[in-house]
């Protein structure tokens, strides 16, 4: 075909999606709320996720969600798009609302340490079990590079593809493949020396 592309393919389609999202930026910036309203269904799953996996709690997680979309809000009319998807810009607002979570919790750690521990609630063993699976994944996760954890967390939090991370990150496609690789690897070396430690125990 001469290398033209298929009307349905996936590249021919970007250029589309772009346009449509460009739009709807366009129509939300002139305060359209039914505009702010879809961007907000568009891309509210992925931010929660990934706010969640890195405060790994469900109700602070909603909490910094809804900050990430009350500052989006504030800063929409001096957005501009630049054909990057706008989930780039709402992306590092989260990163940066989860990291101003965690300088505070570092100032507060020593007064409400008792507080925190005495807020643990039973739960059924199935959630249980359910809770130390993902508490001990987010640990090693956490030992990796910021750079590898968001690219784990976009990846298999937020289940974007390779292309959508890099577009989210600021990247290559081939950097962030790079560092999911080494990521995955580290991972894998983590969990043979934790398997390890356990078992000399």
């Amino acid at each position: 075909m001469d290398g033209q592309r298929s009307p349905d393919s996936p590249e021919a389609s970007q250029p589309r999606q772009q346009h449509s999202e460009a739009r709807l930026i366009d129509r939300a910036k002139r305060g359209d709320e039914q505009a702010i309203g879809e961007l907000y269904r568009r891309h509210v799953d992925l931010i929660y996720r990934y706010v969640y996996a890195r405060v790994q709690d469900a109700s602070i997680a909603e909490d910094l969600t809804a900050e990430v979309f009350v500052k989006a809000l504030e800063g929409l009319s001096g957005y501009e798009f630049t054909g990057s998807p706008i989930q780039a810009w709402l992306y590092r607002i989260a990163h940066a609302r989860t990291v101003d979570y965690w300088r505070r919790q570092e100032r507060r750690q020593e007064v409400e340490l008792e507080d925190t521990v005495a807020a643990d609630e039973p739960s059924p063993p199935e959630l249980l079990d359910l809770e130390a699976e993902w508490v001990t994944a987010m640990n090693l996760v956490a030992q990796l590079t910021d750079d590898q954890q968001d690219v784990l967390i976009l990846r298999f939090v937020g289940d974007l593809s390779l292309s959508e991370v890099a577009q989210t990150l600021g990247k290559t496609t081939g950097a962030v493949k790079a560092l999911q690789h080494r990521a995955l690897a580290s991972l894998a070396r983590l969990q043979e020396e934790q398997g390890a430690g356990a078992g000399h125990e």
